[in-house]
């Protein structure tokens, strides 16, 4: 596998650091690809402009895409090693699901990037894809932000269910993988970033399913707000995720799968 033998080598020791957080169960992987792997990731990001999926709203600043035949080939690499047997089994073994999958589309994997006061709310995420009828089990993120200054800010911040307290906060470092359990105990987000100019914060991403099983309860994505955001900006959120969440219900009945009406590939 592409990723750091150390951690191959201390799946125990990761695997019972991931299983006793809580309520959010993650994990951080500093040096998580070997070095030439992450290093032509970087060198090779795709650059702000290029990408197609491009979410601005009330509640998040970002871009993001899915089409690696695009992208220098160590992007498919890295996809075709963490969609592999072997990877899937490491996965399993570390947050104790089995039979976890990857897909390969846009639900499975890509890249997220954000320029200057790029930003996501917290939100959970959806934990069911309607295409395939699968359940959302496992969120991967690696950054790809080499010396990426701590007044930058990005950081990924977990914050209690309640959302009455950030409870980590976990700067976006070149080369850290974060893995943490989708579900409702795992809000999280990133303020607004401030960077120079020709910077930006790079994620790759990808989310890891199992077939609909005893306890899935279906909880779809939406945003919340901070404790300390504006009367106005609590309240537009709110009325914003009612209105979203009942359109997709809507859309679903009749027969619509595919939500994603920000995805500019489709055009």
């Amino acid at each position: 596998m592409q990723i750091n033998s150390k951690h191959i080598n201390s799946l125990a020791s990761i695997s019972s650091d991931f299983k006793s957080k809580s309520p959010c169960k993650f994990v951080v992987l500093d040096d998580f690809l070997i070095p030439g792997i992450a290093d032509k990731l970087h060198s090779n990001f795709p650059p702000l402009d290029s990408l197609k999926v491009k979410r601005k709203s009330l509640n998040e600043n970002k871009v993001e895409d899915y089409h690696f035949e695009r992208w220098d080939p160590s992007f498919s690499q890295v996809r075709e090693m963490i969609q592999s047997n072997e990877f899937l089994n490491w996965m399993s073994e570390l947050t104790g699901i089995p039979k976890l999958v990857s897909p390969n589309n846009s639900l499975g994997s890509g890249i997220h990037q954000g320029g200057d006061r790029s930003f996501v709310d917290v939100h959970i995420d959806v934990n069911f894809d309607p295409k395939s009828e699968m359940w959302r089990r496992i969120n991967l993120l690696i950054y790809l932000n080499k010396n990426w200054n701590e007044e930058y800010g990005g950081h990924l911040e977990i914050w209690k269910p309640d959302m009455s307290k950030c409870e980590h906060s976990i700067s976006p470092l070149f080369n850290r993988a974060v893995i943490f359990l989708t579900d409702e105990n795992s809000p999280h987000g990133y303020k607004a970033i401030n960077i120079p100019e020709g910077e930006s914060r790079k994620s790759f991403y990808a989310y890891y399913y199992t077939e609909i099983g005893e306890g899935f309860k279906y909880s779809d994505s939406r945003f919340i707000p901070r404790p300390n955001d504006s009367f106005y900006k609590r309240i537009a959120t709110k009325v914003k995720e009612g209105i979203k969440i009942q359109a997709k219900r809507l859309l679903k009945n009749v027969g619509i799968k595919s939500l994603d009406f920000q995805d500019k590939n489709k055009k």
